[in-house]
């Protein structure tokens, strides 16, 4: 679909725009060191919802989103000057929890996988215990006639 290629190849270059001008073009204190991770487009290219994280921590995420929100203006302008678009899409700044969420669900597993062994060490001890295999007592066997 060419709509769809369309608005990737411009969700890509709004995404390098705005990497370059955090670098270099804004001047609000309050968000210093951002990385661009994404840059989402609605199908009728009006919104850019635009994910970012403060570099390595330094700073409050909201506060970086309020600076980057009050320079969406310039920066709306900007992209859409160096892109060539008739009508640039209103900015949307929106913390990118995606690695936090990966790194949770990655603990996540290593947890699930820990205890997977530990309770598999535990069975084979149990198993290898004298008198553990083939005993009768305590299982389910018929009554003798």
């Amino acid at each position: 679909m060419a709509g769809s290629a369309r608005r990737e190849r411009i969700e890509g270059e709004i995404q390098r725009v705005l990497s370059q001008l955090a670098a270099r073009g804004i001047k609000d204190p309050r968000v210093g060191s951002v990385t661009i991770t994404a840059v989402q487009l609605a199908p009728d290219l009006s919104v850019a919802r635009v994910f970012f994280l403060p570099f390595a921590g330094r700073q409050d995420a909201d506060e970086v989103r309020a600076g980057l929100a009050s320079a969406a203006g310039f920066l709306r302008g900007e992209v859409g000057r160096r892109l060539s678009l008739r009508h640039a899409p209103r900015l949307e700044f929106v913390v990118d929890r995606h690695l936090e969420q990966a790194s949770e669900l990655s603990a996540l597993i290593d947890r699930a996988v820990g205890e997977d062994r530990s309770r598999a060490a535990g069975a084979e001890g149990a198993a290898d215990a004298p008198g553990a295999a083939g005993t009768t007592g305590g299982g389910h066997e018929p009554p003798a006639t």
